[in-house]
Formats: structure tokens, C-alpha cells, sequence
């Protein structure tokens, strides 16, 4: 079966989808079958992000409700962004369509073990998408940006998930720029943030305004043996900080990146 990610926050506007995007994207480069759950009814950003939103016809509501077997909602990304092992599941187009945490968490079960990786990227909030897109995961990425406002939510998005039962919780700092964080920023350091969100850090992805772009692109133009570097100026920064990211929920051992180098 799968490993089962939420990527959430508490508060919109952070970077999530992109995260969403970028880290599956990394993780089908590293050859890994990935499913990609947009859990953003209402919302949704990740078929538009991967370039597939012109082929959506189905959405996971039309399969819980039987308008359609699972295979017909699971979009693959091989033709717009050259990734035949990612896969991307549309959220509703409906608020009101969001599925049933237990609903959420039985059709993942069913879908998880055709995949390696199985990404659920939560909307913004805490309300019924945040409890439906959690319920069905393992472990939770909660990203944030280095912003006062942001990382109290993010101590509150860690409370939420200890009393839902989540055993494994990360921290991703997204947006990172070094000059902007010390001279806007109450925080002295890197360390400061994690205190304060209470949330062990797992990864650093600094401003990068490819990302902002074609994410597919940037990533996948990453090659393979650069991604362990710690800085590569060809490369986009961004990119490098999701492919250690993706590493590192392989198993794998890589350092986190002296940030003043971001």
C-alpha cells in the first residue's frame, strides 16, 4: 500500500498546492507511481498546475456517487508534462460535494495500493475539506510561510492533528527568503519557527519565482545527479528543495540546506 500525505496548513495563500504539485512531480521523477488528490472542492488548482484541466470530465464526487468507475477521474499526466507515473484526482467542482471523512478515508484505501505515493493536498482552513482530506492520511506535511500569522496557525493545524490521531507531522518552510525574513520578521532564526509551530522540520523551500511558472518544467529539469547538491544556480532553487524533500520521505538521509545560502 502506499504511503498517504496530507499537505495542509491553516492558513490559505502558503503554497500548498504548489508544494502538492512540485513534490509529486519530484517523486515521479524518481520513477515512483504517484496519485495527486485535490481536496480543494470547490477550488480546485492541481489540473490547472499540471495542465491537465482541459481534459477533466470526472471528479472523485462522480465516483463515490457512481457516475463513473475510479479510472475515469484519475487524470495521468503523461501527455502535458511527460510524467506517465503521475496521476492527479480532481476535487469537487462543488463546495457543497466534499466528500465524507469516512467516505475520503475508505476510497483512498481502495486506491493506495496501485500507488507508491498518495499526496492529498487540503484547502485552506480547518472545516469539513480539512477533516475529510486528513482522515485519509498517514502522516502530515504543514507548510507554512515565515510569517508571524501563518506559523500561529500552524501550531493550531499541529494541535488539531494530535487530537485527530496523526502520528507523523513535518514541517515545510516555504517562501523562504533570507534577507526579507531578517529584516521583516520577529523570528531570530530558523529554530525560533519550529519552536513556535512545534512541529519537527523536514524541509526549506526558498522563493522561487519558477515555481510560480511551469512547475513540471522546473522540477523535471532538475537532472539526477544534482539533486543532492546543496545549491545549484543553474537549477532552480525551489525545484532542489522539493527533490530533497522527495528524498527524504523516501528514507532517505539528506541534510537539510544552510538556509543562508537560499
Amino acid at each position: 500500500m502506499g504511503a498517504v500525505t496530507v499537505i495542509t496548513s491553516g492558513k490559505g495563500g502558503v503554497g500548498k498546492s504548489t508544494i502538492s504539485a512540485g513534490l509529486g512531480c519530484a517523486l515521479a521523477c524518481r520513477g515512483k507511481r504517484v496519485l495527486l488528490i485535490d481536496g480543494d472542492a470547490g477550488l480546485r488548482s492541481l489540473d490547472s498546475l499540471l495542465n491537465i484541466d482541459q481534459q477533466v470530465v470526472f471528479d472523485i464526487s462522480d465516483i463515490v456517487s457512481g457516475n463513473c468507475e475510479p479510472i475515469r477521474a484519475i487524470y495521468s499526466c503523461e501527455n502535458p508534462v511527460g510524467l506517465p507515473n503521475l496521476f492527479v484526482l480532481p476535487a469537487p467542482a462543488r463546495e457543497r460535494d466534499v466528500l465524507h471523512p469516512k467516505v475520503m478515508k475508505r476510497l483512498v484505501e481502495i486506491l493506495a495500493p496501485y500507488y507508491d505515493h498518495v499526496l492529498i493536498d487540503c484547502p485552506a482552513g480547518v472545516g469539513r475539506g480539512f477533516a475529510s482530506a486528513v482522515a485519509a492520511a498517514q502522516r502530515a506535511l504543514v507548510v507554512t510561510t515565515p510569517n508571524p500569522v501563518c506559523i500561529r496557525d500552524s501550531d493550531k493545524v499541529r494541535q488539531l492533528l494530535n487530537q485527530m490521531g496523526m502520528p507523523i507531522q513535518r514541517l515545510v518552510i516555504n517562501r523562504f527568503h533570507k534577507d526579507t525574513f531578517y529584516k521583516l520578521n520577529q523570528y531570530e532564526d530558523l529554530d525560533t519557527i519550529i519552536d513556535a509551530t512545534g512541529i519537527r522540520l523536514i524541509a526549506v523551500v526558498p522563493e522561487d519565482t519558477a515555481l510560480m511558472g511551469d512547475i513540471p518544467e522546473a522540477v523535471m529539469r532538475v537532472m539526477n545527479n544534482s539533486v543532492q547538491r546543496f545549491f545549484a544556480p543553474k537549477n532552480s532553487p525551489g525545484a532542489l528543495a522539493l527533490h530533497r524533500l522527495a528524498s527524504r520521505l523516501e528514507g532517505e538521509n539528506v541534510p537539510l540546506v544552510n538556509f543562508e545560502k537560499l
